[in-house]
C-alpha cells in the first residue's frame, strides 16, 4: 500500500489510550534527556467519548528545538522514524508504526511556550469542556473513515476545515477564561 493509502480506522474511545500515552511519555522523556520540559497527550484519543485513530499523540515541549536532532538515535531505538519538521516550522517529529506496519504513535516536540503548543492544548482543552462539537468530530471522524477508507490524505483533509473552526472557537474560549 502507497504511504498515502494507509488503512483509515478509527475506534471508540479507549480508556487504555490514557495509560498507554503514560507509558511511553516516560520512555520518549528519557530518550529526549534534560532538554524536555513536559509531555502532554493530545489528538482525539486524549478526548475521552469520541471516536479515533487508535494512534497516540504526545506533544513534548522542549527547551531548545535544535538538541533533539541529537536524539535522533535514541529515538530510533524505541522503534520511532525521525522525520525533522515534516511540514510544521519548528517542530520535530517522530512517528511509530507496529509490526504489522500500522500507526501507534507520534511525537510532536515543540520549543517551550510556542504558539503551536498553545494551539494544541487549546483544541485538546475545548474538545473535553465542549462534548457537543466532540461528538460532531467524532461523527465527521467516523464518516471520513467510511468514505475513504484507504487514503488517508483525503481522511485528513476532510477534517481540516472542521479543525480550523475548533481551533478558532478554542483561542477565543480560552482568552474568555
Amino acid at each position: 500500500m502507497a504511504p498515502n493509502m494507509r488503512k483509515v480506522e478509527v475506534a471508540p474511545h479507549d480508556k487504555n489510550w490514557r495509560n498507554a500515552f503514560e507509558i511511553e511519555s516516560k520512555l520518549v522523556a528519557e530518550a529526549l534527556g534534560d532538554n524536555v520540559v513536559k509531555t502532554h497527550h493530545i489528538g482525539s484519543t486524549a478526548i475521552p467519548g469520541i471516536f479515533a485513530k487508535p494512534v497516540i499523540d504526545i506533544l513534548i515541549e522542549v527547551k531548545n528545538i535544535a538538541e533533539v536532532d541529537k536524539y535522533n538515535s535514541a529515538m530510533e531505538s524505541l522503534g520511532y522514524e525521525a522525520m525533522g519538521e515534516f511540514g510544521i516550522p519548528g517542530r520535530r517529529y517522530f512517528r511509530k508504526d507496529n509490526n504489522e506496519g500500522q500507526r501507534t504513535h507520534n511525537i510532536h516536540s515543540f520549543l517551550a511556550g510556542s504558539e503551536e503548543i498553545k494551539r494544541h492544548l487549546a483544541f485538546r482543552d475545548y474538545m473535553i469542556a465542549h462534548s457537543e462539537d466532540a461528538q460532531k468530530y467524532s461523527e465527521l471522524k467516523r464518516k471520513l473513515a467510511k468514505e475513504f477508507p484507504t487514503d488517508i490524505n483525503k481522511y485528513m483533509d476532510g477534517k481540516d476545515s472542521f479543525i480550523k473552526e475548533i481551533d478558532q472557537k478554542a483561542a477565543k474560549w480560552l482568552n474568555q477564561r
